[in-house]
């Protein structure tokens, strides 16, 4: 309703003449009707007298009576805006005024005044009346001329820096507020003078010299303001203060930054330098993320590791900085030794962020790392100190380190609101950071587990010169099924080997160490490749069958397991399918190769796997023409082995079929093609063009595990063997000793003639009593010293431990503890028993 001011503007406005009277009872009931107040709102006398001035009026006044009558008998009448209803039922706005129409000695009446204001845009107001609306508004305002000098400007514009009004008179927005983009805001200005068109929601960042420390926003309103004539006078432009919703929507654009990211790897080192790189330039000037040396390895900071107490220094690792204007980050991690007391180890002590407005370097509560503070001490001489914040870096109750953010001079301190923001940064970075930490530690553990499943490092041999690389599927853990080995055998040969067992992940990795273990083992029997393939099928599928007992075997709870009886519900039982756990070697594949480098001979086997290829000497590839093997478990056809002579300089590439694998199985002929095209480029060394192939063939994300095995075959000189056809006659160990201590002392290694005359002449005596046949006697001096010594019998000898009183049997015995090692070795034809002597102990 009104006030005292309205009802006199009220009373200065009405118009008496044009007003339409009724009379009013004390009770507000309409007791005398006018012919204008018919016409005013419709009713006839007859239907209005007696009507209560409730239902005169529109349902959103009526009930405003009371108050009106009210007031009308505390102040003697009132004045107002009403809106009335006409008797058809539209509303039809008034100005009413009520006055008392009391006779003397009479009861209370009352005079109403009815103006409608239907065409009247509104009161009239004076220039009080505007002055005083406009100049105490809160939101800045000022008039600017033709020439974008100031005429007019209220008190809330000086807010915004400028000075009072009166200061303002006649300059320019440059001249008030220098430092403010005051060509962009007149060029608006001009635009608008020019078009008539109004600008507004025009955003303007900036500082202004009330608050120089400060980026402040604030959004224009601009209109131009004409004549009587139309002609343009000036431009009427409004000011209101953004800063606040500005900071607010930087804040949220900082933490989307934030979350799109950090966290964008499993690295640790990597997330915390994006923690740093997030909050430069927006945040602060500077940022340092230092962890626990713990974290870095993945290990799980235990309680108190972060310090002692605050009365102790603490070594962290700078795993992430950023500076404005510097694109340079940590590298390295480097060592960073924070002081006992220093704000950074009263932070990890006690969880707690720490805050200064501007660090003072005298106080030593304030003191930072060395390293930042050389950051410090290089900023332009008369910046003043910078405002700083220690936030703990905290992941699931743990602290892994902190982060340092530093603020210029220039820039305001940071306040509460950017403590909160920091703290709600670094808490998002942290729980990526630990999640890398997490993930570090299991992956650590994978490797650990995959590199003493793989070989660490070939062997080096005399028959080949070897490289390998391999590339698992599961990018994550690093691990695989697929495997590869060179394994020395007796006579300077050489097994290569190259398998995979189903599945992906750390439980194929398992299971192709227990094949890979089997491998090693049945090559120590010195058994041609097929038959080694033969053992291995049947130790798979032992393998296989143990697991599915474990699962199936008898409980150890004290329980009975439950029989497989059939069932009662008229379902059938289920069937024994395949296992699909990933730890099945059934199905496993392999190719077992064995070069023997006194012949160049290379006889091979495979079990489901692709067939090697080999690279001649000029540089030409061929597919071994290899029988396939049913995979290993499967059971089939026997398998079957091949023999190549390999020219000395070949190479021989042995890979696992993921090398050509893209959704297709890998015996198309394009596959090896592209094979074909990988192997014939050229590189400096084995090892650049065994990861060239890779590279080429191979894409970062592999659909399989990737094993990959090339070996550059080479011959052993003639001089570095000597045979000898040996009778069956005892007379002819004498000799054999003798032509071997010969050799011997040709070769320069007569330190190692007693022991090997002993062995030529046990292994030799052994042939000549129990065997049959030809008898061969060979040297072969490699990184060991080899005797062979074959014959055609096929009965192996046994090592015996004899006792005191036995005059026999001793010459095995004798044999096994002056040699590194020895073994018999079948061929079609006969056996090689044979034994080695390490050269490397008799200085060769």
């Amino acid at each position: 309703m009104g006030t005292h001011d309205e009802d006199d503007v009220a009373r200065r406005r009405f118009d008496v003449a044009d007003a339409a009277p009724l009379l009013l009872d004390s009770r507000g009931v309409v007791t005398s009707w006018t012919r204008d107040a018919e016409r005013l709102l419709g009713y006839p006398a007859a239907e209005a007298v007696g009507m209560d001035l409730a239902g005169l009026l529109a349902d959103g006044d009526a009930g405003q009576v009371p108050y009106v009558l009210e007031r009308c008998a505390r102040a003697g009448g009132w004045a107002g805006l009403l809106s009335a209803r006409h008797q058809d039922g539209r509303p039809v706005p008034v100005m009413a005024r009520i006055t008392s129409a009391r006779e003397p000695g009479g009861g209370a009446r009352w005079l109403l005044l009815l103006n409608e204001m239907a065409d009247a845009p509104g009161w009239n107001m004076s220039r009080s009346v505007l002055e005083k609306m406009v100049g105490g508004s809160p939101i800045g305002i000022a008039m600017v001329n033709t020439d974008l000098r100031f005429v007019w400007s209220n008190a809330a514009l000086s807010r915004f820096g400028g000075g009072p009004p009166e200061r303002r008179l006649g300059l320019r927005l440059a001249d008030v507020q220098p430092g403010l983009d005051a060509a962009a805001i007149e060029a608006q200005m001009r635009r608008v003078l020019e078009t008539g068109e109004p600008v507004i929601g025009y955003e303007l960042v900036g500082r202004v010299r009330a608050a120089p420390h400060r980026e402040t926003a604030q959004m224009l309103s601009f209109t131009r303001l004409d004549d009587d004539q139309g002609g343009p006078m000036g431009v009427y432009y409004t000011v209101v203060d953004m800063t606040e919703r500005h900071r607010a929507r930087q804040r949220l654009a900082l933490l989307d930054r934030a979350g799109r990211r950090i966290g964008r790897s499993l690295d640790i080192v990597r997330t915390a330098q994006e923690l740093a790189d997030v909050a430069v330039p927006g945040f602060a000037d500077f940022v340092t993320v230092d962890l626990l040396e713990p974290v870095l390895r993945g290990a799980e900071p235990a309680p108190g590791q972060a310090t002692d107490g605050p009365e102790n220094s603490v070594t962290l690792r700078r795993s992430g900085r950023r500076t404005a204007g510097d694109p340079g980050d940590a590298t390295g991690s480097p060592a960073v030794v924070y002081r006992a007391g220093s704000p950074a180890v009263r932070t990890l002590a006690g969880g707690h962020p720490w805050r200064v407005e501007r660090l003072d370097p005298l106080d030593p509560f304030c003191a930072l790392d060395p390293l930042t503070e050389e950051w410090v001490a290089g900023l332009p001489a008369g910046s003043g100190p910078p405002s700083a914040l220690i936030v703990p870096v905290r992941a699931r109750g743990a602290i892994l380190g902190v982060t340092t953010f530093l603020r210029r001079h220039r820039h305001e301190p940071f306040d509460e609101d950017d403590l909160a923001l920091a703290e709600d940064l670094v808490s998002r970075a942290a729980v990526c950071v630990d999640n890398a930490r997490r993930y570090t530690r299991e992956r650590d553990a994978a490797l650990v587990l995959q590199r003493n499943l793989l070989p660490r490092r070939l062997p080096e041999v005399e028959a080949v010169e070897v490289s390998a690389c391999y590339r698992p599927a599961d990018e994550l853990t690093g691990l695989g099924g697929d495997w590869y080995d060179l394994i020395p055998l007796s006579g300077a040969r050489v097994a290569l080997v190259v398998g995979e067992v189903p599945g992906h992940g750390i439980d194929a990795a398992a299971a192709m160490g227990r094949v890979r273990t089997a491998v090693r083992t049945l090559a120590a029997l010195d058994l041609p490749p097929e038959e080694i393939l033969a053992h291995l099928d049947d130790l798979v599928t032992r393998m296989d069958d143990e697991e599915g007992t474990a699962e199936a075997g008898p409980r150890t709870d004290g329980m009975a397991a439950p029989e497989a009886g059939p069932r009662t519900d008229g379902m059938a039982a289920p069937e024994a399918g395949p296992r699909t756990d990933g730890t099945r070697t059934v199905g496993s594949a392999c190719v077992y190769a064995v070069y023997d480098p006194v012949d160049g001979r290379c006889v091979m086997a495979a079990a489901g796997h692709p067939a090697p290829a080999v690279v001649l000497p000029d540089g030409s590839v061929m597919f071994v023409e290899l029988p396939q093997g049913p995979p290993l478990g499967a059971g089939g056809p026997p398998f079957e082995s091949a023999e190549v002579i390999l020219p000395e300089g070949s190479t021989l590439a042995l890979h696992t079929d993921g090398l050509l694998a893209r959704g297709e199985r890998w015996a198309l002929d394009t596959d090896r093609d592209r094979l074909r095209h990988a192997l014939e480029q050229s590189a400096d060394t084995l090892g650049v063009r065994c990861r060239a192939v890779i590279d080429a063939l191979v894409p970062a994300r592999p659909y399989d595990d990737v094993a990959l095995l090339m070996a550059r075959t080479r011959r052993l000189p003639a001089d570095r063997i000597a045979d000898w056809e040996l009778p069956a006659d005892p007379a002819a160990v004498a000799e054999a000793r003798k032509a071997a201590s010969r050799r011997l002392a040709e070769w320069g290694l007569a330190e190692l003639s007693f022991t090997t005359e002993l062995v030529v002449s046990e292994l030799v005596t052994n042939a000549i009593r129990y065997a049959t046949g030809p008898i061969r006697l060979r040297l072969i001096r490699e990184r060991t010293l080899a005797c062979e010594v074959f014959d055609g019998g096929t009965t192996a000898p046994h090592l015996r431990h004899p006792r005191a009183t036995d005059e026999g049997g001793r010459g095995l015995l004798l044999v096994s503890q002056v040699t590194q090692r020895w073994g018999t070795r079948f061929l079609p034809e006969g056996k090689i028993i044979w034994a080695e002597q390490s050269l490397t102990d008799a200085g060769a």
